[in-house]
């Protein structure tokens, strides 16, 4: 019986590599096109590196088979997935769609599969035209349902932290490792202490994504990818006082956007997530792919493993480039450095 062969498109980063190794484990061939220069050390894993557009990607098919897809593109226009699912569907057998937890609205506690998302429920027309991510994932979502097609899967992953991607409440790991290395307090907002965090270890993730590959009962159904775990954004800040050191302050929210971002609009993510009840149900993914919590790694152990992992010197990029990092941190020195002084 030949060896099912699986393709990662955009799969270079957190998610796409652990999933990567997981369908090794499994027996699958996997190929990834991804943007990163990546050396493979597996007979069967192949890195491509590629920029996907139609033209690659029909060229491509014309040459390769696969008999799953995983899709880890972000789609910000609907309009253009529309035409994009087609040419995957019809060169699969199974084609998984990475949407987000962020599509859930705050209104079903715990999150399941079937809970109202943003899109059905919010009358924030702000919202509805100008978020970029969480609503154009349930449109792409719509485009996928309504479709004539039933051999997908749609997946909805927590906030996925690897040794490449740490996330406390918006802020990433350009300001929280750096400042946490030099002891610098860090600020945060007040109202998402006690709030349960969408947070989940990518290693988890993967291992959900794999066991959905080909897997019969996920065709036509979505599904939520965590642990289930319940950790307050209070009790992850506890974590990183114990791991690495740092030191939080918790400050209200306009005070944290002023002195802690660059936003200068809403903060989607904040207002629209971070500041949402996260506590999901994750029974039908478990009972679909056979799993059970054992088989998944806690996420404090899993902070223990991926910290450990960072390459020693390792300088995370901040979102907007060298000068926007810079600008954050010395609006927070100054935010700090003039309470101190009061």
């Amino acid at each position: 019986m030949e060896t099912p062969r699986v393709l990662l498109i955009a799969g270079g980063g957190t998610l796409g590599s652990k999933t990567a190794s997981e369908l090794l484990q499994l027996g699958y061939r996997v190929d990834v096109v991804c943007l990163e220069d990546k050396v493979s050390e597996n007979g069967n894993l192949t890195f491509i590196k590629a920029r996907v557009d139609d033209a690659f990607l029909t060229d491509f098919f014309a040459k390769n088979r696969y008999d799953a897809i995983i899709d880890f593109i972000h789609y910000p226009d609907a309009a253009f997935y529309e035409h994009r699912y087609e040419l995957l569907m019809q060169h699969t057998k199974h084609l998984i769609f990475l949407s987000s937890y962020r599509v859930y609205a705050d209104e079903e506690h715990p999150i399941r599969e079937t809970s109202p998302q943003l899109l059905d429920v919010s009358r924030d027309e702000d919202l509805l035209a100008n978020e970029k991510y969480a609503i154009p994932k349930s449109k792409c979502e719509r485009l996928i349902r309504n479709s004539k097609y039933r051999h997908w899967t749609i997946v909805r992953p927590l906030i996925s932290f690897s040794n490449i991607r740490f996330d406390m409440v918006t802020t990433g790991a350009s300001v929280l490792l750096s400042r946490a290395r030099q002891h610098k307090k860090i600020l945060l907002p007040v109202e998402a202490k006690n709030l349960v965090a969408g947070l989940g270890w990518s290693g988890n993730i993967g291992k959900m994504f794999a066991r959905l590959v080909l897997n019969e009962k996920a065709y036509g159904e979505a599904f939520t990818l965590g642990s289930g775990e319940v950790h307050t954004w209070g009790e992850v800040a506890e974590y990183y006082t114990e791991l690495i050191g740092a030191e939080f302050v918790w400050v209200d929210k306009d005070t944290f956007l002023e002195n802690a971002t660059l936003n200068t609009t809403r903060d989607w993510g904040l207002e629209f997530d971070r500041l949402f009840d996260r506590t999901i149900d994750n029974s039908k993914i478990l009972r679909v792919t056979g799993l059970t919590p054992d088989d998944l790694v806690c996420v404090r152990d899993a902070l223990v493993l991926e910290l450990a992992a960072i390459p020693a010197n390792h300088v995370f990029p901040p979102p907007g480039g060298p000068e926007a990092g810079q600008k954050v941190h010395e609006k927070m020195d100054a935010y700090l450095n003039s309470v101190r002084s009061v």
